[in-house]
């Protein structure tokens, strides 16, 4: 085979289609088989394709630079050329219109995350300046909002209905090629654990999705979307036939909130939970190992008042069973403060059953400068975002150092001074309020250090 045939799209490799036709000795599939023409994708996804749209994303990131180099003398002693403080930062992603009279597209956070431009191009080639609605960044959804003008939504199905080996599409833009289908079935169902968002519940299907399929609508064979695909397992890079999809009933109820509040008002329940390992159900004399053992209960909190204790094992909540800890969490993660949680447990193997009111959670924050002088002007919280523990930066003014320093707000202190730091009081304790701090900022999938002067 002659290899100058061959070149890469995106790293991808493309044999041109001339090579692959067939040679005359070679017949055609046929059109119809006894007279009936052969099953075909194509009529459902022309109603499908218009409501999955492509989105590309532009973000002016802060260059850091040494504080030297923002002096104009020291510039013209060295003869060093004035360079930009910003670069600006592309990405490209999918949408799924899901409410056609207002404008709303569902997409992953992640595809839109802290840009400063969105722009959705529909199937029939018009571009879209976007407004952004709201994200939720620990489950990974966000809601754009584009001109409610001659838009095709898709239908909902109830993905709870979903069952292993259902066949699914796939629909997207993967490597930025324009919008695709690939096809498979439904895998698995309520993947988690899997250290990908805060709140797991995934759909895993066999169906191609590649970078760039993040956002897209995972629809079943009557065009109804049942998922919005989300992230692959890719050791290397590309497909490898394990991708996974936001089942569509959370997608929406996120997209109610965000639409609603233009956030995600998560309660609290109080209760840290633990999978059930095979020496934790022989130690409490268990017959299986389905369900939750309450490991700790917060004082005053919605959980302790319901009379929930530590070694309580939790098997439904409001009807639905518990296979384990990750369950209660993504079942708790959906509600919203003031709703009425029924849970059923074995405690002494026997069975209770409690009634809880999800509360208001509590996240102590406290101004920077208390901890630091260098801090000032930012709000600061222990919290634990994206599975990362370490000091959040809720706020920042921009008219701070900080601020020009670089710091943004969702910007995570994991270290300083060298010292890894999970909460405030870990941070309070290895900064000393008359020398420099340095500390390490994840922000995303990226991470730097910051020396504070």
């Amino acid at each position: 085979m002659n290899s100058k045939i061959f070149r890469t799209i995106a790293g991808c490799l493309v044999v041109p289609l001339a090579f692959l036709a067939a040679s005359p000795a070679q017949s055609g599939l046929p059109v119809a088989v006894n007279g009936q023409k052969l099953p075909s994708l194509a009529p459902m996804l022309e109603t499908s394709l218009p409501a999955v749209v492509n989105i590309s994303t532009s973000t002016n990131v802060q260059v850091l630079e040494h504080p030297l180099m923002r002096d104009p003398f020291f510039r013209h002693f060295f003869q060093m050329p004035n360079q930009p403080s910003q670069r600006q930062k592309n990405s490209l992603g999918s949408g799924v219109i899901v409410d056609s009279r207002n404008g709303y597209v569902l997409t992953n956070n992640h595809v839109i995350d802290k840009a400063d431009k969105i722009m959705v191009t529909l199937q029939d080639g018009r571009q879209l300046n976007a407004k952004l609605i709201g994200t939720d960044p620990d489950a990974d959804v966000a809601v754009i909002q584009i001109p409610a003008d001659n838009l095709t939504a898709l239908p909902i199905a109830d993905s709870d209905e979903l069952r292993v080996g259902d066949f699914v599409i796939a629909i997207g833009n993967p490597f930025g090629l324009g919008q695709t289908v690939t096809s498979g079935i439904v895998s698995a169902l309520g993947r988690s654990g899997l250290g990908i968002e805060g709140y797991e519940n995934f759909i895993q299907t066999d169906a191609s999705i590649n970078p760039g399929n993040s956002g897209g609508a995972l629809v079943n064979l009557n065009g109804e979307f049942v998922g919005m695909n989300t992230a692959i397992l890719a050791p290397n890079g590309g497909n490898v036939g394990i991708g996974f999809a936001i089942p569509a009933n959370m997608a929406l109820t996120i997209k109610e909130s965000l639409v609603k509040h233009g956030e995600v008002r998560r309660g609290l329940l109080g209760v840290t939970t633990q999978d059930l390992s095979p020496e934790l159900v022989k130690a409490f004399g268990l017959e299986t190992n389905k369900g939750a053992v309450v490991s700790k209960v917060e004082g005053n909190s919605p959980a302790a008042r319901a009379g929930l204790e530590p070694g309580d094992i939790i098997t439904e909540v409001n009807g639905q069973k518990i296979k384990g800890s990750h369950d209660i969490r993504n079942m708790i993660g959906l509600m919203q403060i003031g709703d009425k949680v029924d849970i059923e447990l074995l405690r002494n193997n026997e069975k209770m059953t409690v009634q809880a009111a999800i509360g208001q959670p509590q996240r102590p924050q406290v101004a920077g400068e208390k901890i630091h002088p260098r801090l000032i002007g930012t709000i600061l919280s222990s919290s634990q975002k994206n599975q990362i523990e370490g000091i959040l930066l809720e706020k920042i003014n921009t008219a701070s150092e900080v601020w020009r320093a670089g710091l943004r707000p969702g910007d995570i202190i994991v270290s300083a001074n060298r010292y890894r730091v999970r909460n405030l009081d870990e941070l309070a304790q290895v900064v000393n309020p008359q020398s420099q701090l340095l500390i390490n900022i994840q922000r995303g999938e990226e991470a730097f250090f910051l020396v504070l002067k």
